[in-house]
C-alpha cells in the first residue's frame, strides 16, 4: 500500500472513533428524568362547596330549679349513656313539697269519701221523708266539690314531683357533655328562666351542612339524586386537618326551597362518626357528583405548575424533547389525578420530578415511572 493511502486510512480510522466517542459522551450527559404517560379513563367530576359539621342532636343541660349545685357526676368530655346522672341541686324544699302536695291529695281523699257516704245516707233519708231535697243537692254538690279537690290535688302532687325530677339533671341521649359552667356549691335560680349548665352532643352520627348556589345545578341534582340515589351515599368529605382515615357522606336532606336572602339551598349529608375524631363546628370540603366524563385525559396532579400565564406541564415528544405545554386543568380525581381538557393526549409522556431542573427544548431520557 502506497504510504498516502495508508495515511488517509488512518486519518479516517481516528476520525471515526472520535465520532463515536463524541456520541458517547453526548449520550451519557443527557439526563434522566422520571415520567409518566397520560391515561384515559371514565371519571366522575366532581363539584366542591365549603361545608361545616354538626352533631346530629345538640342539647343544653339546664336548671329549672332554684337551689345550690351538689354534684357534678362526670369528666367534661365524657362520653355517657342516656339516663346518666350528670348534675344534681338541693332538693329539700322540693321535697317537702311533695310531702305537703301529697297530703293535701290524702286529705282531699277523706273528704270525698266522707261526702259520698253522706250523699248515700241522704238520699236513702229522702225516701222516708227524713231529709228534704234541698239538702240532698247540698250533699251531691259536697260530693261534686271533693271530686274537684281530689283533681286539683293531683296536678299539685304532680307538678311538685316534676319539680323534684328537676333537682336530676340526666343525659337525654348517648353523647359527649362539655366543662360545666357554674362551680359545685354556686346558686342556681332555674325557675325564673332555665340556668344553662352544659352541653351534650350525640356525635355518633354527623352532618355536613353546605349551600348550593348555581340555580342551573340545582334541577340537575335533583332529578340525578332521583333517578340515581345511590351515587350519592358515598359523597368524598375532607377536612384542613389530617384524619386517620377517609370519610364519606350520604346525601341526608336538600332543602324544598331557595333562601332568597342569599339565593342559595341548603343541602345536608349525614357522616358516621364511630371513630368519634370529628367534632361539631369543623370546617369541611364536600366534594359533590355534578356528572360522568367517560374519556377524560389524567395526569398526577403532581406534575402540573403555575407561572404568571397559567398552569403548564413538560411534555416529552417523539424526539425525547422537552416541550413547555400549558394545559387547562379540571376535577381532582382519587387525591391525587388531575383532569386535562387541554394541552395533553393520552399516551404522550411529562415530566413528573424534577421540574426546575428541565427546560424547554432540552433533549432527556424519559425514565416511565
Amino acid at each position: 500500500m502506497k504510504p498516502s493511502v495508508f495515511l488517509l486510512c488512518v486519518a479516517a480510522a481516528g476520525l471515526s472513533s472520535a465520532c463515536h466517542k463524541h456520541k458517547a459522551d453526548h449520550a451519557d450527559s443527557i439526563p434522566e428524568i422520571d415520567v409518566a404517560i397520560a391515561v384515559e379513563d371514565s371519571v366522575t367530576i366532581h363539584k366542591t362547596y365549603p361545608g361545616t359539621l354538626i352533631a346530629k342532636r345538640e342539647v343544653d343541660l339546664v336548671a329549672r330549679v332554684d337551689g345550690y349545685l351538689l354534684t357534678q357526676n362526670y369528666t367534661p368530655g365524657d362520653y355517657v349513656r342516656e339516663g346518666t346522672v350528670l348534675f344534681t341541686i338541693e332538693d329539700r324544699n322540693y321535697r317537702d313539697a311533695v310531702a305537703q302536695a301529697a297530703a293535701s291529695l290524702s286529705t282531699a281523699e277523706a273528704s270525698y269519701k266522707y261526702n259520698s257516704e253522706r250523699y248515700e245516707a241522704m238520699k236513702r233519708a229522702l225516701a222516708s221523708d227524713a231529709v228534704s231535697k234541698m239538702e240532698v243537692a247540698q250533699a251531691k254538690s259536697a260530693v261534686e266539690e271533693a271530686e274537684a279537690s281530689i283533681k286539683t290535688a293531683q296536678a299539685a302532687l304532680q307538678t311538685a314531683r316534676t319539680s323534684l325530677s328537676y333537682c336530676t339533671v340526666r343525659a337525654p341521649f348517648d353523647g359527649h357533655v362539655t366543662t360545666a359552667t357554674h362551680d359545685i356549691g354556686s346558686y342556681l335560680a332555674g325557675e325564673g328562666s332555665p340556668v344553662p349548665l352544659a352541653k351534650i352532643y350525640h356525635d355518633k352520627v354527623m352532618y355536613v351542612d353546605f349551600a348550593i348556589e348555581d340555580a342551573n345545578y340545582l334541577s340537575t341534582l335533583r332529578n340525578s339524586v332521583e333517578a340515581h340515589p345511590h351515587a350519592y351515599d358515598s359523597i368524598p368529605v375532607s377536612f384542613s386537618e389530617p384524619l386517620s382515615k377517609a370519610y364519606t357522606a350520604r346525601l341526608d336532606y336538600m332543602a324544598p326551597l331557595i333562601d332568597t336572602s342569599t339565593g342559595t339551598m341548603k343541602v345536608q349529608g349525614m357522616i358516621d362518626n364511630t371513630d368519634g375524631e370529628l367534632r361539631s363546628g369543623m370546617y369541611a370540603t364536600v366534594e359533590l357528583p355534578q356528572g360522568t366524563e367517560p374519556h377524560a385525559v389524567l395526569i398526577r396532579d403532581a406534575a402540573i405548575s403555575t407561572d404568571q400565564l397559567g398552569k403548564y406541564i413538560y411534555v416529552v415528544n417523539d424526539s425525547d424533547k422537552v416541550v413547555y405545554t400549558p394545559v387547562t386543568a379540571g376535577a381532582l380525581v382519587n387525591d391525587s389525578m388531575r383532569v386535562i381538557s387541554k394541552g395533553i393526549a393520552p399516551g404522550q409522556k411529562y415530566v413528573t420530578k424534577a421540574m426546575l431542573k428541565v427546560r424547554d427544548g432540552m433533549e432527556v431520557k424519559p425514565i416511565v415511572k
